[in-house]
């Protein structure tokens, strides 16, 4: 989940300023995001790499758009959205359907926490493409659910609507007691 921070609206004025160092610092913080988000929307690895390096270069080429007048997180969302979209509309890749079955395959003899990742992976993969999308905006790129409504531009009821339907069928699908969710 990435730290979004008041050093980030530093980092990226210090980036606008040419500050690769600034900008590598970005990239670092917050690629687990755009990677993670990548990877929900095409289930590919591959995938996802490919996105998340086309996405640093259009951010890194439209910093100067970037007004400040949201976080710097929100509009990382809607970049990253937009070229899994892109990518979509063009015919380059095509996004996991909703109603895949079976989860990838993990390989043996590893943590719990993996078998924990690829369970939660599988159970955000059935998911509805809608509610995916609100509850990545709001648990993995933080954004608030005023945030997640204007860049998804949708009412605010439907975000918490959406995110909170997610969270219930995670929740169901990982076997979680309705309290623990």
């Amino acid at each position: 989940m990435p730290t979004t921070s008041p050093d980030d609206t530093a980092l990226t004025l210090a980036a606008k300023d040419g500050d690769l160092d600034a900008f590598e610092t970005l990239v670092r913080a917050h690629t687990p995001a755009v990677y993670a988000h990548a990877l929900r929307f095409f289930g590919d690895p591959s995938a996802a790499e490919d996105v998340v390096q086309e996405v640093w270069i259009k951010v890194y080429r439209a910093l100067d758009s970037f007004d400040g007048r949201s976080r710097f997180s929100t509009w990382l969302y809607r970049v990253t959205r937009n070229t899994c979209l892109d990518q979509v509309r063009e015919g380059k890749r095509v996004p996991i359907p909703t109603d895949s079955i079976d989860p990838p395959p993990v390989p043996g003899d590893f943590a719990d926490e993996v078998a924990l990742s690829a369970s939660l992976e599988h159970a955000m993969s059935q998911l509805a493409p809608e509610d995916r999308d609100a509850l990545s905006a709001v648990s993995v790129f933080d954004l608030s659910y005023a945030e997640a409504a204007v860049t998804l531009g949708v009412p605010v009821g439907t975000i918490k609507s959406r995110v909170f339907r997610a969270r219930r069928l995670l929740a169901v699908t990982l076997g979680i007691p309705a309290g623990g969710a």
